[in-house]
């Protein structure tokens, strides 16, 4: 899943043309600039992507991506008020986690899917095989140092289910109008996920 940042909003429709036409049909947008919001405005309304609003760190933006038509939310970390403020608005949440307790406590919860953020500096596949012992039913998004070298190992792995990738559509090549080379790394992360075990998207 690609995840991007963008200073201009209205180019949020020729990066998605980019993504979809290179084989990824699901964008998680980031909060982390004023045009996030926008961004996820414009894309909602496409029809032909699913579009989630990411680096959602409190309840109240929760509300704020629910009605600007986000599919769903990614969080940073285990917040529980994101968390309940996600399930009263009908939103799929995706909660970072990073340790054994706070897997636990998004198990306690009801949750069975997860970003494992930063990832890579957690220990990427090795944590992974670490958690997935004793949380069998749990599987996992790495966020955080996945590139087009490891995401195929990512996403090998029978407990990935996706993979965060900020490198299909960076922020400078977004800001730049590289719709053309983000289209070229869109069809080889979407190649990458088909010839190993989960969808693009």
């Amino acid at each position: 899943m690609p995840i991007v940042t963008l200073d201009n909003a209205e180019l949020a429709h020729p990066l998605a043309d980019a993504l979809v036409e290179g084989g990824i049909f699901c964008v998680e947008v980031t909060l982390r600039t004023p045009a996030g919001i926008r961004a996820i405005e414009l894309l909602a309304t496409r029809g032909d992507l699913l579009v989630g609003a990411g680096t959602v760190t409190d309840a109240a933006q929760v509300d704020v991506v629910a009605d600007a038509g986000a599919n769903f939310a990614v969080s940073p970390g285990l917040g529980l008020d994101v968390l309940e403020r996600a399930r009263e608005r009908g939103l799929a949440l995706l909660p970072g986690i990073a340790t054994p307790s706070e897997l636990q406590a998004a198990v306690l919860h009801g949750l069975n899917r997860v970003k494992l953020f930063p990832a890579g500096v957690l220990g990427g596949l090795g944590l992974i095989d670490a958690l997935a012992g004793p949380f069998p039913d749990v599987t996992f998004m790495p966020s955080g140092g996945v590139s087009p070298t490891n995401l195929a190992n990512y996403l090998a792995h029978p407990a990935v289910f996706s993979a965060g990738c900020s490198w299909i559509a960076t922020r400078a090549d977004i800001a730049a109008g590289k719709f053309d080379d983000i289209r070229t790394l869109a069809a080889v992360a979407s190649s990458t996920a088909r010839s190993s075990r989960v969808p693009a998207h």
